[in-house]
């Protein structure tokens, strides 16, 4: 038996750590021990809201899917894995069998659990715990060399991977990014590496935007009332909605040049929202949706064994999972923290 201490998300602010005893491993699983975790806007929405876009959280919830850690022990042979071996754990289970699985879209997978995440019933169990169970497919073995936090910003980088390539060729392309934030900066760091000739990283508070300057953005704008926009942006071909707010897709539907495209990444609320959908057809804008990732996080976990992306630049603080609640009050301040992580 293992005793597992986890981060449990009961509802809106109602954020517990909670024991319990693991029961024996079961066939054809693996048990991590955890490594790290970043805390995600997801992980806040839920904590704040109780919720995530149409996602509700109405049972007891361990929140947690941007996760490393090492195996700890396995039922079964399974090649590449043994125990002590340091993992990114990718947060999807897909069934690989469904219409979308088997024409290379698992992400949008019929019958898709995802760690951490309210989508189905029963909810999924995340990762922010001490020791949790997942299937071989999961884990992607990582070198000593790559620290736990590193490994455990695999989900992210491949959001983003995937992000830019719903985009299509933006080589040489504008390209303006709405949201500073973690998401937004990968995403200007992948849409770098694809190609972009200028991009533009637009927020409204300081600390993102101090980190889009250090990452290389060409300009960076202050939407903030009052804000200076430093720099002089181009009017962009591409435009990545990171925020989830409404108003700011409605923004990037008009900044958009004609015939451009604008890919909706970040979570918007649910329900029916008011929007300039006639610049839709006015200027005919291709709008893209991208949800989560598929076989991106390979390529994101090979990024960061390489160095090709360093995803700790975006990293503004560690606290150990034990600390969890107090560390997600810290995360939700964007005048502090870009990118909060738990550690063992």
């Amino acid at each position: 038996m293992v005793e597992t201490i986890a981060v449990t998300l009961f509802g809106a602010h109602n954020l517990e750590l909670s024991e319990k005893t693991l029961p024996p491993l079961a066939d054809g699983m693996v048990r991590i021990r955890f490594g790290a975790g970043g805390i995600c806007g997801s992980d806040l929405h839920y904590y704040s809201h109780g919720r995530a876009g149409n996602f509700i959280v109405d049972e007891p919830l361990i929140l947690g899917h941007e996760i490393s850690g090492e195996i700890a022990e396995i039922s079964g042979a399974y090649a590449g894995l043994s125990v002590g071996k340091r993992v990114s754990v990718n947060p999807s289970r897909w069934c690989r069998h469904c219409s979308f699985c088997t024409s290379g879209r698992p992400n949008l997978c019929e019958n898709i659990f995802f760690m951490g995440s309210a989508s189905k019933k029963p909810h999924m169990q995340g990762g922010f715990a001490s020791y949790f169970d997942v299937i071989p497919e999961q884990c992607h073995v990582v070198s000593d060399r790559v620290s736990f936090e590193a490994a455990a910003l695999a989900e992210p980088l491949a959001v983003c991977l995937h992000a830019v390539a719903r985009a299509g060729n933006i080589e040489g392309k504008a390209v303006t990014i709405y949201g500073g934030g973690p998401i937004g900066l990968l995403t200007m760091l992948c849409a770098r590496r694809a190609g972009a000739a200028t991009i533009t990283v637009v927020d409204v508070a300081p600390v993102p935007l101090a980190f889009a300057r250090t990452l290389g953005a060409d300009h960076v704008v202050d939407a903030s009332a009052g804000g200076e926009q430093v720099g002089t942006a181009p009017s962009p071909d591409v435009v990545f909605e990171v925020t989830g707010v409404p108003a700011v897709f409605g923004t990037a539907l008009a900044a958009v040049r004609p015939g451009g495209t604008v890919v909706q990444i970040g979570n918007l609320p649910g329900g029916n929202q008011s929007l300039p959908i006639s610049n839709v057809m006015a200027k005919e804008i291709d709008v893209r949706g991208s949800f989560r990732f598929g076989d991106e996080f390979s390529e994101a976990v090979r990024l960061i064994e390489t160095g090709e992306i360093d995803v700790l630049s975006i990293v503004t603080g560690s606290r150990q999972l034990t600390k969890g609640l107090t560390a997600f009050d810290e995360a939700s301040d964007r005048n502090t923290h870009l990118k909060l992580m738990l550690i063992r």
